[in-house]
């Protein structure tokens, strides 16, 4: 008899269980070790000049993070359980205790990066010559990169402390004012229903027309409502943006992501500039789309619209089997590592009550399991996100071997890639198990997917670009001045093909990326290095011992770094438009195939 798969999360290697006896020792052992370590490194400071005492000294921070971090085993058992069962009032006490204590214990231990990257710049090239810091040299080099702009301790300090109410209060209040409104909206099936925000949105793809309209009509109507105090929020935090930026003396708004990121701001702008001059790709793309669902043009709302229906269903059980078949053409110790997920108890497998919706793979600490909830209904797409997140845990797993704790982390640069490789094996294998018509709306669904990740979020950056250089230029923006240049940004890559309607000038309100600063270029480069990468694969399959090294290599090094090592440059415009031609060959068998079925002329 075949072996039942797990389903739920065995989280006894992070704690025991909610009521163990050990919670008190176990928070009591995590403040005793970073106690442990301020109380030696604190008020010295000849471990900022002499690379014996440096490397003592980041051994035993890398020590802390390793076993225990801010939060240890036992944060990440109740972070997890946490979102098992988000209405356990028990569960989500321990949650904020611990999440108390993770804020204090980082607010103690900050001192150590910060003194190290305000390092005198001689002393910094004294100290990374030496071999006996070569474990720790990357970990170094970016603290010092992001210490030319760092203020003194006291002057941090002051700014951690206003930006509170100069900043996240607002993006809160407007996140709530948009949260806590409902609409009465024409619901599937025709039927008038009282609908919040969120569910108003889900309306957009539905197959009827009526009930498209309606609920864009609702959510035009909520974000009318509370444009005015969303226009004085995004000045306020662009003029947070800016005075920050001079204080720091930094040149362009976006380098601190940059170098938060660990990406060379030369390889973002190759990236932007090759993506934005494709722009013609998905405006053929929204070209196809109209033509196929038979309507003029698509309206704004409209454009995520879903072309056909895809009704062929997996259980986990074949969606495991799917992804351990792709997975075995692919890489032996990928597979393993696969393997492992789904025996040990690491995927916490279907929707229940009280559980999180959606899907996240958690790496926690290098010592622990990683762990994936996914939320699986036997649709198509659920096999493509336990590709996806199965994608991030190889990653967490191939680093573990590797390296120590401080390299232990995915630049946001990259922390796609290993997901979206993955991810594309899959879908690339669904597509042979599915008809023709069923195999255009694959095939529609993953070009859809990938104009928001790469084309939009590209269009997003340069909306971002705009925002704050006018601002910088102009000083306070109208309502009338934002709505310009967002329409302006999103035209550029949707076309004609799709209307810049009455309503959608007020869409960058409810967009969170705007408030997060730059960030959504890594969706872009995270998706196109997969690309570029998987395409390598596909001609040489014993490529993929590159793309291993790639993914194992954590931030021991930058990606330009580690890829130059593979003989790619990531700066040149040549690897960007690489990935590109995936989409461009997924978008003309898309079209061939429409033609095909008849569905275009």
């Amino acid at each position: 008899m075949e072996k039942k798969l797990l389903t739920v999360w065995d989280l006894t290697p992070l704690f025991p269980s909610d009521d163990s006896p050990e919670w008190d020792k176990a928070r009591a052992e995590l403040e005793a070790a970073t106690n442990k370590f301020v109380a030696k490194w604190h008020d010295r400071s000849d471990y900022l000049t002499d690379a014996g005492v440096l490397r003592e000294a980041l051994d035993e921070f890398e020590a802390w993070a390793h076993n225990y971090g801010t939060s240890g085993g036992v944060g990440n058992y109740f972070g997890l359980r946490s979102t098992q069962e988000e209405d356990n009032q028990k569960v989500r006490a321990k949650v904020e205790q611990m999440d108390d204590l993770a804020t204090r214990l980082a607010n103690e231990i900050q001192f150590f990066g910060l003194r190290l990257s305000k390092i005198p710049s001689a002393d910094q090239e004294r100290l990374l010559s030496s071999a006996d810091l070569d474990p720790y040299r990357h970990w170094l080099e970016r603290l010092f990169a992001e210490g030319k702009y760092t203020l003194s301790e006291a002057e941090e300090k002051i700014v951690n402390l206003y930006s509170a109410p100069a900043f996240s209060h607002w993006v809160k209040m407007i996140s709530s004012l948009l949260s806590k409104e409902e609409r009465e909206v024409v619901g599937r099936g025709g039927k008038k229903e009282v609908k919040n925000i969120s569910d108003i949105m889900g309306l957009f793809d539905d197959p009827s027309s009526v009930v498209r309209d309606s609920a864009a009509a609702a959510f035009n109507d909520i974000l009318r409502k509370h444009v005015d105090p969303g226009v004085a929020e995004l000045n306020a935090v662009l003029a947070v943006r800016k005075i920050g930026d001079e204080l720091r003396h930094i040149p362009r708004p976006d380098l601190m992501r940059h170098l938060g990121d660990d990406i060379e701001s030369e390889v973002v702008d190759s990236l932007i500039d090759t993506v934005s001059k494709n722009f013609d790709l998905p405006q053929k793309y929204y070209q196809l789309k109209v033509k196929i669902l038979g309507l003029p043009k698509l309206k704004y709302h409209e454009r995520g619209l879903s072309y056909g229906s895809l009704t062929k269903t997996y259980t986990y059980d074949e969606a495991v089997e799917l992804v351990r078949k792709v997975l075995s053409g692919v890489d032996a110790e990928m597979l393993a590592i696969f393997e492992g997920f789904v025996a040990n108890g690491q995927i916490d497998v279907y929707p229940r009550k009280g559980k999180m919706g959606g899907a996240f793979c958690s790496g926690g600490l290098l010592i622990y399991p990683s762990y994936i909830l996914l939320n699986h209904t036997d649709r198509i797409r659920d096999v493509l996100t336990l590709a996806h997140e199965v994608g991030h845990g190889i990653n967490n797993e191939l680093i573990k071997k590797k390296h120590h704790a401080l390299f232990y982390d995915t630049p946001t640069s990259t922390a796609e890639v290993a997901s979206t490789f993955v991810e594309d094996i899959a879908y690339h294998h669904l597509t042979k198990e599915v008809n023709d018509e069923e195999r255009l709306a694959l095939l529609m669904m993953r070009l859809d997917d990938d104009v928001s990740t790469i084309f939009r979020q590209i269009a997003c950056y340069k909306l971002e670009q705009e925002l704050h250089s006018t601002f910088r230029q102009e000083g306070y923006l109208s309502k009338e001045k934002i709505s310009e240049i967002f329409l302006k940004n999103m035209k550029a890559y949707m076309g004609e093909a799709v209307e810049q309607s009455s309503g959608a000038e007020n869409w960058w309100l409810y967009w969170d990326h705007l408030r997060k600063f730059f960030y959504v270029y890594s969706y872009a480069s995270g998706t196109l290095i997969a690309k570029a990468l998987g395409r390598k694969v596909k001609t040489d399959p014993k490529f993929i011992e590159q793309v291993k090294e790639f993914l194992a290599a954590g931030t021991s090094a930058s990606p330009k770094e580690i890829f130059a090592k593979l003989g790619i440059n990531i700066a040149d415009p040549t690897f960007w438009q690489e990935g590109i031609k995936d989409f461009e060959a997924t978008l003309q068998e898309a079209e061939q195939l429409a033609k095909k079925l008849g569905k275009v002329v």
